[in-house]
């Protein structure tokens, strides 16, 4: 795949680069270790103003920075730019947090003194996905470069101006040339900056395939790694929930990011006694829904990132549709309203869409629907709609609606996921650690844990 922006809602290649030599990288390493031994030893108090400044430029450029996500990948311009706004906040929380959080931790033992001391451990590799272009990058390097970290990015390859301008923000706010570097490279050249002794760590947030790569390359490396992979998230709105207020949100839930979010409601198991009036009411939604140029204000839903993305999930509609499901609304973007705008015709665009009564050995009860797809379940009881919960390999998060305290309680305890959201949806933030277990991932990013994750734990005792 070519280094490149292309516009997703037109098809048109904005701007083509070049994949770095292998000569190249080993001097952005070089650079990366030299700055390492000089950003270690930098002061709390040093990085807290650094990253401050970074923040304030997300707040200040966020109308500049929301349009290149939205050029590049296609999210609506109202999203793009919370979503910089939510990157400056995670910079916030790490800059006035982190010294904190890494204080050393007295244990009584034998010793006169014994403790916990948390120390950084170097060159840090991330590899980012291009669904939040911004938001993945800083919820990783605010906390890796506050712990005294640093960080080289491989960007998905559609993002490379997102990446770009990440870079920039760093140098400019003050972090010395090195700390942060962009490194425009394809995937084929990956495995050999994890096998390179400069590099410490890595993390990943992306598919199965790519977590499953990276995480071989590194454990033959034996190198602390952090995966945070895909999702097929359940929605369960049980007799008792607030109906109006839970299909409100399951549309929010669902169509966040176009569809194309790990953590977006994909799977919605509802009670039989509800079940039709929340059909009646989502789908209702869905049509008021409005596709359009994502820079459009008015925009609900954009195009998806690429064309292989829309390809792959029509193949996975109409695949459902052959094995019997039923399809409530969408399910052909041959039909959505922009191919009939001369300057969208080409952009990839496909319809919200509601697929139900999907039979109990459809694959696709087993897969990743990203986009704006949303699977509908009915189920008899509790029992069903956690068992049906649990049926994937997945395990990211989990919304789930009632009223009643003994299923919420059963429901936060027995659903297999990293998170577990009562009668709102699932969504990061800062404060607390965020990832999945199973085939989702493992390690934690954000909250204490995830600026834990690459540092190195070390024990002290002194007699």
């Amino acid at each position: 795949m070519a280094i490149a922006t292309v516009n997703p809602s037109t098809g048109e290649t904005v701007k083509v680069f070049e994949a770095l030599t292998d000569e190249a990288i080993d001097s952005k390493l070089t650079l990366a270790q030299q700055a390492f031994e000089q950003h270690r030893h930098t002061s709390f108090a040093q990085r807290t103003e650094w990253l401050h400044r970074a923040a304030q430029l997300l707040v200040d450029e966020k109308e500049r920075f929301g349009k290149i996500m939205t050029l590049e990948m296609g999210k609506p311009i109202a999203a793009a730019i919370a979503e910089v706004e939510k990157s400056a906040w995670v910079c916030r929380y790490y800059a006035d947090q982190a010294e904190s959080i890494l204080a050393d931790v007295p244990i009584e033992t034998d010793a006169s003194r014994s403790f916990v001391r948390y120390q950084p451990l170097g060159v840090i590799l991330a590899v980012m996905p291009w669904n939040f272009p911004f938001w993945q990058v800083f919820r990783f390097a605010a906390p890796a470069l506050m712990a005294g970290n640093v960080g080289v990015l491989k960007h998905a390859s559609n993002v490379p101006q997102s990446a770009l301008a990440i870079e920039e923000i760093f140098r400019r706010a003050g972090f010395p040339e090195g700390v942060f570097q962009t490194l425009l490279i394809r995937a084929d050249q990956v495995p050999q900056i994890v096998a390179d002794e400069r590099v410490k760590a890595a993390t990943l947030t992306g598919s199965e395939a790519a977590g499953a790569s990276l995480g071989s390359a590194a454990g033959k490396q034996i190198k602390k790694t952090v995966l945070e992979l895909g999702g097929s998230d359940p929605f369960i709105v049980m007799a008792s929930a607030d109906l109006e207020t839970a299909v409100k949100t399951a549309v929010t839930a669902r169509m966040i990011n176009n569809g194309q979010s790990c953590i977006a409601a994909k799977r919605f198991i509802v009670h039989d006694a509800i079940a039709d009036e929340f059909a009646e009411r989502l789908v209702h939604q869905y049509a008021a829904l409005k596709l359009g140029d994502p820079l459009d204000p008015q925009t609900d839903i954009g195009p998806l990132a690429t064309s292989t993305i829309l390809n792959e999930l029509h193949q996975q509609v109409q695949a459902c549709i052959a094995s019997g499901a039923k399809l409530l609304t969408g399910g052909d973007p041959d039909t959505v309203p922009t191919r009939s705008i001369p300057s969208l015709q080409h952009g990839t665009f496909y319809p919200p869409t509601i697929l139900t009564d999907l039979p109990s050995d459809s694959p696709a009860r087993q897969e990743e629907f990203f986009g704006p797809v949303a699977l509908l379940f009915r189920v008899p009881d509790l029992d069903s709609a956690i068992q049906l919960a649990n049926s994937t390999p997945f395990g990211l998060g989990a919304s789930a609606w009632t009223q009643i305290e003994t299923e919420r309680e059963r429901l936060i305890n027995e659903i297999e996921a990293g998170s577990v959201f009562i009668n709102g949806m699932v969504k990061s933030d800062p404060r607390l650690p965020f990832g999945g277990i199973k085939r989702s991932g493992y390690g934690r990013e954000l909250g204490a844990e995830g600026i834990r994750e690459f540092v190195n734990i070390k024990t002290v005792w002194i007699k």
